[in-house]
């Protein structure tokens, strides 16, 4: 080869994406919950668990269509971790010690938030009947709060989108979903910066698919096509040069040039449930083009070429900086990794290779 010949790689496709792999979270998980950080491949337990994380876990593997007896036997453990995190008010501690202790007081946080999306997921689609039944009761007693933080209410809502869709009359779940949506706004007039507000931090895709999930399952279209629109002008934002570039730590601000680093994988994952559901709802092919870049962020598609993941262990690192990533692999990122191999399994029964076209 040549001097300053350089090989480029083939383009990644759908088959690239490996199946979903649980064995990293069974190694993370006890007989407790789902432990939080992890150095390398090996579960830190000085670090407890989390609500946030646990919400998460229950979440995918809810999504699962046909689970095997290990992710049911996780569903149980996390399902059992949930409830006991609950107060009688509905509200939710989020830290525990290794030695099983809570380290804070139950509140309306995004711990909240995201443990009723997992509940209301599990409640609607767990394959397993005493699972649905009581997360249904944990996810009906969380309904009856309030966040004042939007990203909580749009965790919540989207537990609550899943509720409606299994029984379109629960008024409860309608009036969290409702609520989800006003918390997070519609964008204004300007074309330059399509977002309810003048930056962008973390789970931003998150906020445009509840406002999505708002319009279509409460029949009100304009509120629909405002959230396709959120989704879509996100999704341009974070193009750079044909490939995902989610919104790092820091975030971003209106009128200020972006940085790049560091970039988290639950931000990638955020994009891929926001545009399945956008795909789902619409049934608009061009919704495959995003979805598939989120897929491939974690295939080397990103802005440093390089893996996202370890495919001895299952699971996923922790973050990527301009210099490689946080090879650490804990719980957040090995979920996120994992919820968005289930996007690629689904989109694989469309199409075999890299989807063309796109957003305009």
């Amino acid at each position: 080869m040549s001097a300053g010949l350089r090989l480029v790689p083939p383009p990644i496709q759908l088959t690239d994406a490996p199946p979903p792999n649980w064995n990293h979270l069974a190694r993370l998980s006890d007989d407790t919950g789902l432990l939080e950080h992890a150095r390398n491949a090996i579960p830190r337990r000085e670090h407890g668990y989390c609500v946030d994380d646990v919400g998460r876990g229950l979440l995918i593997a809810s999504r699962e269509p046909r689970p095997t007896a290990q992710v049911v036997g996780l569903a149980e453990r996390y399902l059992a971790f949930l409830t006991h995190a609950q107060g009688p008010d509905g509200a939710f501690h989020n830290r525990m010690s290794f030695d099983r202790r809570w380290t804070d007081e139950p509140g309306t946080g995004d711990c909240w938030g995201r443990a009723l999306w997992g509940l209301g997921t599990a409640a609607a689609r767990s394959t397993v009947p005493w699972i649905r039944r009581e997360a249904a009761v944990a996810f009906g007693s969380g309904a009856r709060q309030r966040s004042p933080w939007p990203r909580a209410m749009a965790y919540a809502g989207l537990g609550a989108a899943e509720v409606l869709r299994s029984d379109p009359h629960d008024d409860v779940a309608a009036e969290l979903l409702a609520d989800a949506a006003a918390a997070v706004g519609v964008p204004g007039p300007s074309l330059a910066w399509v977002w309810p507000t003048d930056s962008l931090t973390y789970a931003n895709p998150t906020m445009a698919e509840v406002v999505i999930a708002a319009g279509d399952l409460l029949g009100d279209e304009p509120l629909l096509r405002s959230g396709l629109r959120m989704l879509a002008w996100l999704c341009r934002e974070q193009d750079n040069t044909g490939h995902l570039s989610v919104c790092p730590v820091g975030g971003w601000q209106a009128g200020v040039p972006k940085h790049r680093f560091d970039q988290q994988p639950i931000e990638a994952a955020a994009v891929a449930d926001a545009c399945s559901t956008a795909l789902s709802t619409t049934g608009d092919d061009r919704w495959t083009e995003p979805l598939f870049r989120s897929i491939a962020w974690f295939l080397g598609d990103n802005d440093i070429q390089t893996v996202m993941y370890d495919p001895l262990t299952g699971g996923c690192y922790d973050g990527l900086t301009a210099d490689g990533p946080n090879v650490n692999q804990g719980a957040e990122s090995t979920l996120a990794l994992v919820s968005t191999l289930q996007h690629a399994r689904t989109l694989a029964t469309r199409s075999a290779t890299r989807p063309s076209g796109g957003l305009a």
